[in-house]
């Protein structure tokens, strides 16, 4: 039996859009997206702040200034349509 998976290629660097995303106005929203990035961070993903960041840093302060630059894109889940018959 013949393997037809193909490889994954891997990229050197991270892919970074050109454009920064959208300020996050609302800070519960900035805390989530942090705490997400930094959990990444802390998993081995590249920081892309390039070399203006101390290694001394941790890596939330690291992801609350990825954030703030506009270098971590999100996308907000559409909320879940409620089940038949159940009233609000």
């Amino acid at each position: 039996m013949e393997d037809t998976t193909l490889p994954i290629e891997q990229s050197e660097s991270p892919l970074i859009p050109a454009e920064p995303a959208a300020p996050i106005s609302s800070r519960f929203l900035f805390v989530d997206v942090a705490a997400l990035r930094a959990k990444q961070l802390r998993k081995g993903a590249r920081v892309r702040l390039g070399e203006d960041v101390p290694l001394a840093h941790k890596a939330e302060r690291v992801a609350m200034e990825e954030v703030r630059r506009g270098l971590v894109y999100y996308t907000i889940p559409a909320p879940k349509a409620a089940p038949a018959g159940a009233e609000a």
